[in-house]
């Protein structure tokens, strides 16, 4: 959210006049993930020295969250960077000496990243029998011949035709069904097998696009976000390393953590304004900073100088000319009928209520010794009886049946014996809600049943995430829901308050620095 810039050339603008100071503008970020700290350093490498950033949480990195557990460093949030060619990340990375001790097998080129490009994912079914090699490449060749397809309707202008419902999954598993039901070749066996397989792939794809369901997911738009050429880099030390970067040049003075914001007040009218002058009187407290005292100047009224104050938990008003907002959209959904006075207009409530965000959780079990063969690089979920499903909806007993696989962490040099489950959606939240030992025996439970080996200890310990229930995040990442578009991403990032006469927004120059540097980021 942007209010005025120090500029003359905005006269229809009704904040303005009371901005045409020399002093430097007063900007808060609420946010000190990726976006709020790159949005910072920016601000304060163009010459913005009156820059405030307010976390909720009691730690930097907003997503990214790394965990030391013994030698290893664990990731719960981030894990890769995604592609190499002009992303600023792995430049970043790259140029700090990051990615030294990166293994040519955690340079993984495939679509769908795994911690190593070595070894053999071993498909294995609730009957406890492995699926053979060959069936599992002759399966995964059709699915990604029609996950291509996908791509079509947006990149080339393809329309969607009216059986699909705009879903990617309804298309997925209509199309796949089609042909592996026609081909003359397999027995009915070993086409209930594929038609198995194609729903633990759509399990895979919901938690790669932390989608609840693929049914959920826009096929019109699927094809929008393509990858950044290149590997998937894993950093060894850690993606908080990443993060210490973007921070490092960041003044602690400007961050104030364990700050939760309750509102942000803005095109602050002059009777509320001068109801906080009067108030302020009597109001004694703490300073945010050594100008301001409560909710206004020590030495003037704020009548014509903030636009904005933003309203904290802690009771404290602090004035502003510039917020930026990089909360997350699952926070956004949640709390933006309170988080915005005046409301936001409703051009962004609408793409706040039609982009979609869910939970995608992993669970990392570590064990003494590996129970799995050394080429196995992963353990993937097959249910047999899943075959004909059209969705899968599990009741919260059976959240576990959307635990899609489980990878092996490499190399074992670095993180010993160590497993790590991906599950997404209403089950990961029912996930969260457990406490360890029940998803230790869960989870050991399920994978002697898929092994058919019923040895299997339990882990010696478990470590999760739980971006789903924490108030300050409320999901994983964003994604593409159908009915909403790329467009949607874009109203939101637009500033306001727009210009009286359209629903244009001011075009000021801290906008147009700040998005000029923030190109790659996604900051929902």
């Amino acid at each position: 959210m942007q209010s005025c810039e120090i500029s003359s050339d905005s006269t229809d603008d009704p904040l303005s006049s009371g901005l045409r100071t020399h002093r430097q503008p007063r900007i808060v970020v609420i946010g000190a993930g990726l976006a709020g700290l790159a949005a910072t350093k920016i601000l304060l490498k163009n010459g913005f020295t009156d820059v405030t950033v307010l976390e909720a949480s009691d730690h930097i990195g907003g997503r990214v969250q790394s965990v030391q557990l013994g030698k290893a460093t664990l990731e719960l949030g981030a894990t890769w960077i995604h592609g190499a060619n002009g992303n600023p990340v792995y430049h970043l990375a790259e140029d700090n000496g990051l990615l030294e001790h990166t293994t040519d097998g955690e340079r993984s080129e495939g679509r769908i990243s795994l911690y190593t490009k070595n070894g053999v994912a071993h498909y294995q079914t609730n009957a406890g029998r492995r699926i053979p090699k060959d069936l599992v490449e002759e399966f995964s060749d059709l699915y990604n011949e029609v996950y291509e397809l996908t791509q079509e309707f947006f990149q080339n202008g393809k329309p969607v035709c009216a059986e699909s419902q705009n879903s990617v999954g309804v298309f997925t598993r209509d199309v796949v069904r089609k042909k592996i039901m026609l081909d003359p070749d397999d027995p009915e066996c070993t086409k209930k097998l594929k038609l198995s397989m194609l729903q633990q792939y759509l399990k895979v794809e919901s938690c790669e696009s932390s989608s609840p369901s693929m049914d959920e997911v826009s096929l019109s738009e699927f094809g929008e976000w393509t990858e950044i050429p290149g590997a998937h880099y894993v950093i060894p030390e850690g993606f908080m390393k990443v993060v210490e970067l973007l921070a490092q040049d960041i003044p602690s003075r400007t961050l104030s953590l364990s700050k939760p914001v309750r509102c942000i007040h803005w095109n602050y009218s002059a009777k509320h304004q001068q109801a906080i002058a009067q108030s302020s009187h009597t109001h004694q407290g703490n300073n945010h900073n050594e100008y301001y005292h409560g909710c206004q100047p020590r030495e003037d009224p704020p009548i014509f100088g903030h636009p904005i104050y933003v309203e904290c938990q802690d009771e404290e008003w602090i004035p502003a000319d510039h917020v930026i907002v990089t909360s997350s959209l699952g926070v956004l959904k949640q709390n933006h009928e309170a988080m915005f006075s005046p409301s936001l207009p409703e051009e962004k409530v609408l793409a706040i209520e039609k982009l979609g965000i869910s939970t995608t959780d992993k669970i990392f079990l570590e064990y003494e010794e590996p129970f799995w063969s050394p080429e196995c690089n992963s353990i993937q979920f097959v249910w047999e009886d899943e075959a004909l499903l059209e969705q899968l909806v599990y009741p919260k007993e059976l959240w576990f049946k959307k635990i899609c696989s489980f990878d092996v962490l490499y190399p074992p040099e670095r993180y010993g014996y160590m497993l790590s489950g991906w599950i997404c959606g209403q089950e990961a939240l029912q996930m969260e809600r457990c406490d360890d030992e029940t998803v230790a025996e869960t989870c050991t439970e399920l994978l002697r049943c898929f092994t058919g080996n019923p040895n299997i200890p339990k882990p010696w310990r478990v470590l999760r995430s739980s971006w789903g229930s924490n108030p300050f995040i409320r999901g994983s990442y964003s994604f593409t829901r159908v009915g909403s578009s790329g467009e949607d991403c874009e109203r939101l990032a637009m500033p306001l308050p727009y210009a009286n006469s359209t629903k244009a927004p001011v075009r000021r120059p801290l906008h147009r620095i700040i998005k000029t540097h923030l190109k790659y980021l996604t900051l929902v």
